[in-house]
């Protein structure tokens, strides 16, 4: 890997283990189906610049039921699931319960093909359940229905990530990756533009939450995305497959760092199991001319 496509993966790693910080900071004023609206529609919009700019704009009136269906399964539900686990969690936490996605996705790739995972695949499916088992009832949050409820929505939306990586691939195999976000983006805020207007904030939220949303927004989400399928073009899925480990370490490291968020020794013990978890159910230990062990190869996005 060139030492540019380091940068960029660390990068794209960096911006979206931050959302997390975002969404902790935001969701409290503005809601999590507010909030999320916010996003996807702000980001639907920016990415709609860049893919007109490059002539990839997405058939809308071709596509839309596809659009909006992706835009459901891969950013309108998982990410107010995620907002909503936030009032209860810290980000730190819902940074590392999001990097399961690859074991879900496993599940749901092995289901729909009805295939049986391999001795390996299944280990780490079990290690991962470990993982989340240390995270949640030994860290330092207290342990309760809240916590529970949290824990499930934040692996729920985990879940919802790879059935729509899933449907991705069956209904968008050769729409250009840039084309498929911002119609993805465009089809969440469409989903959730009832439900937002139906749940309006209750107080004008204010310059804080104003660049948390916007930060989400474009730079997270938007910029992460385009970054993110540029380094896909250089280095290849499997390549860009490594930001899945680096996201959670950028999501603990900013909730240390900006939110003050206690740490246990369960914290880094969960996320060593978790990162384990994925490297045993992905293909990145894959040898030349080896069949890949995962056909999933979705990287996690907040």
């Amino acid at each position: 890997m060139a030492v540019i496509d380091l940068f960029v993966l660390v990068g794209v790693a960096a911006l979206w283990g931050a959302s997390f910080l975002f969404i902790r900071q935001a969701a409290p004023a503005l809601g999590p189906v507010g909030l999320m609206e916010a996003r996807v529609l702000l980001a639907g919009l920016a990415l709609l610049v860049v893919a007109a700019m490059v002539r990839k704009l997405p058939d809308v009136r071709r596509d839309l039921l596809g659009f909006l269906i992706l835009g459901a399964l891969s950013a309108a539900v998982p990410f107010t699931l995620i907002a909503a686990a936030e009032l209860r969690i810290t980000a730190s936490l819902a940074a590392i319960l999001n990097a399961t996605t690859p074991l879900f996705a496993l599940l749901v790739s092995s289901a729909r093909q009805r295939s049986r995972p391999s001795r390996r695949q299944l280990a780490g499916v079990l290690l991962g359940v470990v993982g989340v088992a240390v995270l949640v009832g030994l860290g330092p949050l207290r342990l309760d229905g809240a916590l529970l409820l949290a824990t499930l929505a934040s692996l729920l939306a985990a879940l919802f990530y790879a059935v729509g990586g899933v449907y991705a691939k069956t209904r968008f195999p050769e729409t250009p990756p840039l084309t498929t976000a911002a119609g993805q983006q465009l089809g969440a805020a469409a989903f959730l533009l009832v439900p937002a207007l139906a749940l309006p904030p209750r107080h004008v939220p204010g310059g804080t939450v104003v660049a948390a949303v916007l930060t989400l927004a474009l730079a997270c989400t938007a910029l992460g995305f385009v970054l993110f399928y540029r380094l896909v073009n250089r280095v290849g899925p499997t390549g860009a497959l490594t930001v899945t480990f680096l996201v959670p370490v950028f999501g603990l490291l900013w909730g240390t760092m900006f939110l003050d968020e206690r740490l246990g020794w369960s914290t880094p013990a969960g996320l060593a199991l978790v990162l384990g978890a994925v490297f045993l159910v992905t293909d990145l230990q894959r040898r030349p001319g080896r069949k890949p062990l995962n056909p999933t190869r979705k990287a996690t996005r907040p």
